[in-house]
C-alpha cells in the first residue's frame, strides 16, 4: 500500500491511498473499481494542474482473493486481487526523481 500525495489547485496537500506497482525508477497506479462518490477522481484533477506528487510506501502483505497492458501486468502481478479484477480506471505513472527511505532497527 502506498499513499499519494497531490497539490490542490489552492495549494492544500491532498493524501489517498493507492495500489502501485514499480518498474525501474517508474512508479505506476492505477484508479480501480472501488466505489467512489464520483469518476472526476481529485488527486486526477491535481495531478492534471500540478504533475509534481509524492508517494510514500508501507510494506503490503496480499491478503485479498485469490489491457494498457504493461502497467496493469505490473499491478496485477503485486496485488492478485487484479488478475480477476482490472482497474478500469486511468493509471497513474510517476516517474521517479529521487528516492529515500528508512527503517528501524531491531537493537
Amino acid at each position: 500500500m502506498a499513499r499519494l500525495a497531490t497539490l490542490t489547485p489552492g495549494g492544500r496537500p491532498h493524501l489517498v491511498p493507492v495500489t502501485f506497482a514499480v518498474d525501474g525508477d517508474v512508479i505506476y497506479s492505477a484508479v480501480d473499481a472501488k466505489p467512489k462518490r464520483t469518476t472526476r477522481l481529485a488527486r486526477l484533477r491535481n495531478i492534471a494542474a500540478e504533475p509534481r506528487v509524492a508517494m510514500l510506501a508501507d510494506h503490503y502483505e496480499a491478503d485479498w482473493h485469490t489491457a494498457m497492458a504493461a502497467p496493469l501486468a505490473l499491478l496485477a502481478q503485486r496485488y492478485p486481487h487484479y488478475r480477476a479484477h482490472p482497474p478500469g480506471g486511468p493509471v497513474i505513472r510517476v516517474q521517479v526523481e529521487r528516492w529515500t527511505g528508512w527503517a528501524a532497527s531491531a537493537g
